[in-house]
């Protein structure tokens, strides 16, 4: 939180135009607090917006969201209401959830009502400042009550501030907490579909970037997220699949959670399958090889790097021998050695001496492999100090590369 109220230019997450509207706005109508109970006593609407890992253990661990964070917001808003709230669920959330949200509000307070809203949030990191004030739509859910629907126009009227009302949905809360689960799996549905197509694409000799742009001409279709990679990271479209699965799972429809664990199992070879060919081309040892890693986020224009495809094939290239000299323009070295702890198992072998974080420029020297794990600009018209590199984000033109090979 000290960060926050510091300087503009130490915020503590990178993301395009965040820092003028924090510039803007901050002192003014955006205040960053830990006093929880002032802030909850003076609101009258409360954005729950706290983390849904997925569950380590107990029933239903490695897929279903642990709410434990969910839960405990709830008993510090039933505390320290002293006026009736609406409450909206901004975290994404297994469907049903209100229901236990309302529950531990109702059953921790006396004479104070409170409506749970769910209002999904459907920005992309690296975009998400453009994504908010033009949002694709805005998705409202409450209870089909009077008092839902008061609450429901209520934030309603907030967002017309700035979004067309035509763009604004309103729904019951159930349909609300799925869309997201639903939006975030279609999407990665997608990415995954693209990247089995490339395997193919590799044993047949067609080209995928030809047969992506074929595909998403279709109206029907469209060309977003076919853009075939190493495959997507992040802290969402994994967590919440593993979420869907585990729903599909408890209600008993087990074609379904198995249909869209497959996108899950797809990605994780995707990741795997592009380590591998660089392991290969070096005969299956990197011992002795440098290899430089450029980008460890999982995204272009973020410093965001959970589930990052950059830490698993780093991982697996270590493995195999090689040293390794890591460059992101964004990501800083104790976030790289903080997800290696994290990511990488067996970690407490690793020999740092092996691991080389460059932190102001990406200049390689002596090179054995380049390999490019995140789509940022200054990659696409790099110059590459070796002869082979493995572009695990389709950003280098082919005439380029085999320019690199004369």
């Amino acid at each position: 939180m000290e960060a926050w109220n510091g300087p503009l230019e130490k915020l503590p997450i990178y993301e395009p135009g965040l820092t003028e509207v924090i510039k803007q706005t901050r002192h003014k109508n955006l205040f960053f607090s830990t006093d929880i109970p002032k802030a909850i006593d003076q609101a009258q609407i409360i954005f729950m917006a706290v983390n849904t890992p997925t569950k380590t253990e107990g029933e239903g661990a490695g897929m279903a969201a642990d709410l434990r964070y969910v839960e405990a917001c709830a008993r510090d808003i039933a505390k320290y209401s002293k006026s009736d709230k609406i409450v909206i669920e901004k975290s994404t959330l297994p469907v049903r959830t209100a229901e236990k949200i309302k529950e531990i509000l109702e059953e921790n307070s006396t004479d104070i009502h409170f409506e749970i809203l769910s209002n999904p949030e459907f920005l992309a990191e690296g975009t998400a400042i453009q994504d908010l004030f033009k949002s694709d739509r805005v998705l409202i859910g409450g209870d089909e009550t009077q008092s839902g629907q008061k609450a429901v126009h209520a934030l309603v009227d907030i967002y017309a501030n700035w979004i067309p009302k035509e763009k604004i949905l309103t729904t019951n809360v159930w349909s609300s907490e799925l869309a997201k689960l639903a939006s975030n799996a279609m999407l990665a549905q997608r990415i995954s579909s693209i990247n089995s197509l490339s395997a193919l694409c590799e044993k047949t000799g067609a080209n995928i970037d030809e047969l992506s742009k074929a595909i998403g001409m279709d109206h029907r279709i469209g060309p977003h997220f076919l853009k075939a990679s190493v495959g997507f990271g992040g802290s969402c479209f994994q967590k919440d699949i593993l979420n869907l699965v585990y729903l599909c799972k408890y209600y008993g429809l087990e074609e379904v959670a198995e249909y869209w664990h497959q996108v899950v199992k797809i990605n994780d070879y995707q990741k795997d399958r592009f380590a591998q060919k660089i392991i290969d081309h070096f005969g299956g040892d990197l011992t002795g090889k440098r290899i430089a890693i450029l980008g460890w986020a999982f995204k272009a224009n973020t410093n965001d790097s959970r589930e990052s495809p950059s830490i698993y094939v780093a991982e697996k290239l270590y493995k195999a021998g090689a040293t390794l000299e890591i460059y992101d323009p964004m990501v800083s070295e104790e976030s790289m050695f903080r997800d290696i702890s994290l990511y990488w198992k067996g970690n407490n072998i690793i020999n740092q001496d092996r691991i080389k974080v460059l932190i102001k420029t990406p200049y390689f020297e002596e090179i054995d492999a380049s390999v490019v794990l995140t789509e940022w600009e200054m990659f696409k018209p790099f110059d590459f100090k070796s002869s082979k590199v493995f572009d695990g984000r389709n950003i280098i033109k082919t005439n380029e590369v085999i320019a690199l090979g004369k």
